[in-house]
């Protein structure tokens, strides 16, 4: 279930700024839990302790948690949010910092969001067979049966 407080806050954004549906906070709200989990499994001598997560850290959690959540329909469904790039995740994420409802360091920068991957190689590349099959023309050859 929601929280109603966090609920209310994206709805005032989403007013102010309806580039992006409100599922795209809350994909941004559970990738920054997922993210830090993750992380703390890789870093067991921080236990109980939090730590800041960059942009470029987030943005490579985001990439996993949304492969992780939507498999090969990633791209489809972050796009059908009005996501289509990694700054738009920052803008995202600056709108709460905007409402206070994720913080920022003195060093975090919307620029932290810039293209780190596009998305046809962070959500699309993923699921191309690894080898096409060419004919000596260079065609795609096709498999008689």
């Amino acid at each position: 279930m929601q929280d109603p407080d966090f609920a209310e806050i994206v709805g005032l954004i989403c007013k102010e700024d309806p580039r992006f549906d409100r599922k795209a906070y809350d994909f941004i709200r559970l990738g920054l839990d997922h993210a830090v989990k993750e992380m703390k499994k890789k870093d067991s001598t921080r236990v109980g302790k939090s730590r800041h997560v960059s942009g470029q850290e987030l943005l490579e959690g985001l990439r996993v948690y949304a492969l992780e959540q939507y498999g090969p329909l990633a791209k489809t469904v972050l796009n059908s949010w009005g996501v289509t790039r990694c700054s738009d995740f920052g803008d995202i994420v600056f709108n709460l910092i905007e409402y206070n409802v994720f913080s920022k360091t003195e060093s975090d920068r919307r620029e932290d969001f810039a293209d780190l991957y596009s998305f046809d190689e962070a959500f699309v590349k993923p699921f191309l067979p690894s080898k096409t099959r060419q004919g000596p023309s260079g065609a795609e050859a096709v498999a008689s049966s």
